[in-house]
């Protein structure tokens, strides 16, 4: 059993775990954050098995769970059943795709009351996994789930193999990430909102972390566009 969760900031943790995507190992990612109040915000959970459940409950009270891309959201259920008080958002498209779910609401350009205080947040729409993307403003930590791909120190040399298969050299680049851009125009004014943010380091959900120059890299991942 892989290490549950591991700091990454002060008050930021991660939690990675195997995971395919096609038959091709990418990973997984979540971040918790502890807010300013002492409550936490879950983004892209992970499978709540016991040893995780007792780590998360020993930081704080789980007040917010965030499914932030149409493709991360396959154990939100469960946390859901162990934190039924908690504020559970959707990506929007997301609460059509599990209405099995019942989501407290749909995210989007605003941040909730919940974190309003400690985290931005923008919607990606123009890419189609319709990712919302945050930023946690007294870390300086940019939080993304696809909007940023970066397989190619995956530790797996199959996967790092089809990275470079697929362009992937760097963090956002590549032949996939260009497919999943729908609107040019839009994303380019996306992109610069996020680029709007002093970011220092970045959680990618797929791949190596960004342990600095997270503006610089987000910023070399969209300048084609």
């Amino acid at each position: 059993m892989p290490a549950m969760l591991e700091p990454f900031r002060e008050d930021v943790w991660t939690a990675t775990r195997r995971a395919k995507f096609f038959g091709l190992e990418t990973g997984t990612r979540m971040t918790v954050v502890r807010l300013s109040d002492g409550g936490l915000f879950v983004h892209s959970p992970v499978a709540l098995d016991p040893e995780t459940r007792d780590e998360v409950d020993a930081l704080g009270e789980v007040r917010a769970v965030v499914a932030p891309s149409l493709f991360h959201h396959l154990f939100v259920g469960e946390w859901m059943a162990a934190y039924p008080k908690a504020y559970f958002g959707a990506c929007p498209g997301l609460e059509w795709k599990r209405t099995d779910l019942a989501f407290t609401g749909v995210l989007g350009d605003q941040p909730h009351e919940l974190w309003s205080r400690d985290l931005e947040q923008v919607y990606f729409s123009s890419r189609r996994e319709n990712e919302v993307v945050f930023y946690d403003k007294r870390t300086r930590t940019m939080i993304c789930a696809d909007a940023l791909l970066n397989l190619a120190v995956h530790d797996l040399a199959s996967t790092r193999f089809v990275a470079r298969m697929m362009g992937n050299v760097a963090p956002g680049i590549g032949h996939l990430e260009r497919f999943m851009i729908r609107d040019r125009g839009l994303a380019r004014r996306q992109a610069d909102r996020i680029l709007a943010w002093d970011i220092d380091r970045i959680v990618v959900a797929h791949g190596g972390l960004v342990e600095r120059d997270g503006h610089e890299v987000m910023r070399h991942g969209y300048e084609w566009l």
